[in-house]
């Protein structure tokens, strides 16, 4: 049995607990809401995702000692959030495909994908308030802000092409990490944990998101189209400054920099150029030192993990450690 399939054996139980809990409510909504509304956002939920930021709260309130049936209602606001903007990022991008299978934006229009996204965003809010309190839906709400802010970043950072790995580092903090620390950090203020165990899971999801965003981004230019379910290339004809072109640019010669900022300066180029553009990326080694990036991020989110010394905490730490190394190692 692969390492994946050992990890998704783990965590199987509160998949299932979690994908009940958004059914469920589901369900109720189902009477209230209009039939098409209903059918996408069935359609948008339960489209394979692995479950990992509401996965993320459930563990983190169960290693401050608190599982009951009501966390689980509070996880699925983050899936709601992360699904939200997923709808609204494959408008923007223009994507056919979202795992494999038609994007909402083109099985159902661009309206049915922009307000179902709205629907999902409000949802989410309102659960984090109701079951979470005042803090959490702070801490919720910070996250959600940043997301927009980070591709805000990123959208202002195309064309900028002298961008440092510290600017790379703020994009995807909003565009990601934050949304998967806050997971951990509301997981916690549920429980109410202590201080200290808060401070460490929240670190932990916000270096775990770094690296997740890290390999997404390596796996725009190394994936395949059969398993991450989209293009490649995406970033490249997007003028997305992310970390293996940065790094690239930094080190090039002057020859091979002019040429990549050549190709980076039109559109039809960036279209056209994807095969060069990935060897001088890989030329320069931006591939490899992104994974190094992504692989430092992964070591000091493990080492968050070492306070949770309990022996009742042990199979949650084993499944945080292997989400690490699921982040590293996947391939969609």
């Amino acid at each position: 049995m692969t390492d994946t399939k050992i990890l998704l054996a783990a965590i199987h139980k509160d998949a299932l607990r979690i994908d009940m809990a958004m059914r469920d409510d589901l369900a109720g909504l189902t009477p209230k809401v209009d039939g098409l509304l209903a059918e996408v956002l069935e359609y948008s939920l339960f489209n394979g995702g692995k479950r990992i930021r509401p996965l993320l709260v459930v563990i983190a309130a169960r290693l401050c000692g608190r599982e009951d049936a009501e966390i689980y209602q509070l996880a699925r606001a983050f899936e709601y959030l992360h699904a939200a903007t997923l709808l609204h990022d494959d408008v923007i991008d223009n994507a056919d495909t979202r795992r494999g299978k038609p994007s909402v934006y083109r099985q159902y229009g661009l309206v049915s994908a922009i307000l179902t996204g709205d629907f999902l965003h409000a949802k989410s809010m309102a659960i984090v308030g109701q079951i979470g309190g005042k803090e959490a839906l702070a801490l919720f709400s910070e996250a959600a802000a940043g997301m927009v802010d980070g591709e805000f970043m990123q959208l202002r950072n195309a064309g900028r092409y002298s961008l440092s790995e510290d600017d790379y580092i703020g994009a995807i903090m909003g565009k990601t990490a934050l949304l998967i620390a806050a997971a951990c950090e509301i997981g916690v203020l549920y429980a109410q944990g202590h201080e200290r165990k808060r401070k460490a899971l929240r670190a932990y999801g916000v270096q775990l998101g770094c690296a997740f965003q890290m390999i997404d981004d390596l796996l725009d230019y190394q994936g395949e189209t059969a398993k991450t379910g989209k293009p490649v290339g995406n970033d490249l004809v997007e003028g997305k400054m992310t970390l293996p072109l940065i790094l690239a640019l930094h080190r090039a010669d002057a020859q091979d920099r002019g040429r990549l900022l050549a190709i980076l300066g039109s559109e039809a180029a960036r279209r056209q150029a994807f095969s060069e553009v990935y060897h001088l990326i890989d030329k320069y080694n931006g591939f490899s030192a992104t994974r190094e990036k992504a692989e430092e991020s992964v070591s000091i989110a493990v080492q968050q993990l070492e306070i949770f010394t309990d022996e009742s905490a042990a199979s949650d730490v084993t499944v945080l450690q292997g989400l690490t190394q699921y982040v590293l190692k996947r391939e969609k």
